[in-house]
């Protein structure tokens, strides 16, 4: 008898959540949407393993396991990167007046990487320079915010 009751205190919560999603649509769209974003971060972890044309080059565990935490850590300053320019561009359009283009780019997720170029051939040997946020902000101001359809 103890069990029953236990079993039912325990799967009670999960069918209250699941009648709530099917009664809620601003549920089922807050459940949508971070679903969407957990699918973002490994679609952009599948274009940085595909940046070496899909040709994974380890011999062993350890390698992979490196090549894997590389990766993750590319991500990583790929979101920190857009994390960091997203709100002074918002700031920027916001003070210039361009409402359109601040709510527009209310909509980008700092998981975006279509600006990023993983084809690319990088030196590291020079002497970095400083970034400049201010005026990578100012040039991109300049350009058109351009959102793609997204299936709802």
């Amino acid at each position: 008898m103890r069990s029953g009751v236990a079993r039912l205190l325990c799967v009670a919560p999960h069918s209250l959540y699941l009648l709530d999603y099917i009664d809620s649509p601003p549920l089922r769209q807050n459940v949508q949407h971070a679903l969407n974003r957990g699918e973002n971060y490994h679609q952009l972890r599948r274009a940085i393993a595909y940046a070496n044309f899909g040709k994974l080059r380890f011999r062993s565990e350890e390698e992979q396991q490196i090549w894997n935490e590389c990766s993750r850590l590319l991500a990583n300053c790929i979101i920190y990167f857009n994390a960091t320019i997203l709100p002074e561009l918002l700031a920027h359009k916001e003070a210039s007046g361009d409402t359109a283009g601040a709510e527009a780019l209310k909509q980008i997720s700092p998981v975006a990487w279509q600006h990023v170029n993983f084809h690319g051939r990088y030196g590291f040997t020079k002497r970095p320079q400083p970034i400049d946020l201010t005026d990578i902000v100012r040039h991109l101001a300049q350009r058109p915010i351009v959102l793609e359809e997204q299936d709802s």
